[in-house]
This record gives structure tokens, sequence and C-alpha cells, in this order.
């Protein structure tokens, strides 16, 4: 498989993407209840023309499945079939948003648009934008790679979210996309970027042409990263687009869920070391808890003091019914 009010509060900025994690921890208790309170509409109207069917039990600890079909969560249809189309700004809606705040509730199984708040609107997408780097580089990179880490990758501005790589480490494709969607690691999306697209300047090339080929007219991107810069940008219904075609892919699919990654690394003297990346999404760690009959299967955070806080999610809801939730 290739597959809300935004009550986030505002901090005082740092210039960097995910910095403290009581920030993104706060991001994403704020976010919850925005996800829920648009699926508990869904559930309100649901229940009035379906029959309650429980859904495959899903452990976004360890990824484990305790209903025998598998099948229902991993076809790629149940994501990717069709596109949801709707305006820019929903209205009769009970849900709202604060200040200049941008969102949208997807449903992937209608493909509809269940709410929207200027979700055409240009914002800037923080490390959310990991999203259409690893969609470049699973499309044209191998994951069995061995990439060796030089100065251009670990060059980055102070109290940016890292790995911890160092110049002349070795490091798997495989491993460098776990660090840069479970952990958002500057480092890896740099790393990444050079080893796929030989310069950044061509692999941004790529990142722009895939962008445009997936319909995203509202969007330029600049870096890998998210790390700010005006001429980089994006839009609520535009991450949408990213995120449901990220969704097709199995390596994808599978990081998203992780909670906590062992990232193995030959070092440039020879020897090995491991680094433990925990994830930036609070509900794979169990640091936060769906309410019933909620299920966050995993997406993409970000958070830049020009950016706020940002989230891209995909649930699902009793029913078995597929949503992806935007809020910038």
């Amino acid at each position: 498989m290739k597959h809300m009010p935004k009550f986030l509060s505002r901090w005082q900025p740092g210039s960097k993407t995910h910095t403290p994690k009581r920030r993104r921890q706060l991001i994403l208790m704020a976010a919850a209840g925005v996800v829920i309170a648009a699926i508990f509409i869904i559930f309100a109207v649901s229940r009035a023309q379906n029959t309650l069917v429980l859904p495959m039990q899903w452990s976004n600890k360890n990824m484990a499945y305790t209903d025998t079909d598998q099948t229902a969560m991993r076809t790629p249809d149940a994501f990717t079939s069709g596109l949801c189309v709707g305006e820019n700004s929903t209205t009769g809606s009970d849900i709202t948003l604060q200040g200049n705040e941008s969102g949208a509730l997807f449903s992937l199984d209608d493909k509809k648009v269940l709410f929207s708040h200027d979700m055409y609107k240009k914002i800037y997408p923080a490390s959310i934008t990991k999203i259409m780097t690893a969609i470049v580089a699973l499309k044209h990179g191998n994951m069995d790679d061995t990439v060796t880490i030089n100065w251009q990758d670990v060059e980055l501005e102070s109290g940016s979210q890292v790995a911890g790589l160092a110049i002349g480490d070795q490091v798997t494709m495989s491993a460098l996309m776990n660090g840069m969607l479970v952990h958002s690691s500057n480092d890896c999306a740099q790393a990444i970027a050079h080893h796929v697209g030989g310069t950044m300047d061509n692999f941004v090339a790529m990142m722009n042409e895939e962008l445009t080929e997936l319909g995203c007219t509202g969007s330029h991107f600049t870096n890998p990263t998210g790390l700010h810069d005006d001429n980089h940008y994006t839009t609520v219904y535009d991450i949408y687009l990213m995120l449901n075609e990220a969704l097709k892919y199995d390596t994808f699919v599978s990081i998203m869920q992780t909670s906590v990654y062992a990232m193995n690394i030959t070092s440039a003297s020879g020897a090995s070391r491991t680094i433990q990346l925990d994830s930036t999404d609070h509900y794979l760690t169990g640091e936060e808890t769906a309410p019933q009959n909620v299920t966050v299967l995993g997406g993409k955070t970000g958070t830049t003091s020009a950016a706020g806080n940002c989230l891209a999610l995909a649930s699902q809801n009793a029913y078995g019914q597929y949503y992806i939730s935007i809020i910038e």
C-alpha cells in the first residue's frame, strides 16, 4: 500500500521544528479535541444509518493486530481511491476555529470534506513538509542503500530537532526514513535529500515536481525539513493530497505507526552505536489516549515560530471508516 477547530496555542518562538518535548505534548493534547470532536459529529450521523461493527483492534505501540482479518486496515483502496473535494470553508458546522487557524476533516470512504476552514489559504507547513520528503524518497530512492553522512547533512540551525548523526556515520536509507518520520529529525531529512537528489537543489526540484503531479497548486517547497523560509508554503488541502499519497506506501504506513525506533549507526571509525528515537506523536507513545471508538493511526506533526503548531493525522472511527484531519 503506497497510503477541527485548532485550539492550538501559539507559543513563544524558537525558529526550529519540533523543539521541547512538552510543546509537542501540548500540541497533540489540543489537537486531540479537534479530531475527536469532528469524528464524533460523524458518529452521530452514522448511527442513524449503520449497524455498529466494532473496528479491528490495532496496537500503535507494537504494530500488532488482535483480529485475524488484517486486510481491512491495509487495503490501499480504503485509503486512496478517489479524492475529497470541497469548498474553502464550510458553513453550518458546530466546529469553529480560533484566530487565523486553518483546518479540515476529510472522509476517505465517502470522499467528502466534512469540515473546512480556509483550507486553500497559504500557510507554512513546518515539519509536515517531511511527508513530501518521504514520498520523493520512496518513489526515487532505495531503502536498502547505505548512506555516509557528510557535513551538509548535519549543518543545521541551533536547536533543530536531530537524531544525532555525525560526519562519517553510515546509516541505511530505511533508518534515515524512520528517524525523519518517527522523531522528525532534520539531519535525517537532509541526508535523505542529498542521497536521493545528489544535491539539495535537485531534491527540492523533485519535491516541487511531485507537488505538481499531485495537484498541489497552492504549494512551493525550498527544503526537505520544513525549517522556515518565506517561499516554503502550502495549504491544508495540499497537505491532505500529500498525506493521501503517502498512505499508498507500505513503508510510510508502517513507520507512521512506530512509537520508538532504534537507529543502528556505524561511525567513521567502524564502531557501532544505537540511538533510541521516540515518536513525536504522543498517541503512539501512550502519553495521550484517544477516546473510546476513535483510533489514531498516525501522521505527522510540525512546529516553527512562523508556522505555529501543525498536525496531519489519519484516524479510524468505530465503523471502520477512515479520516484525514489537518490543523494549521
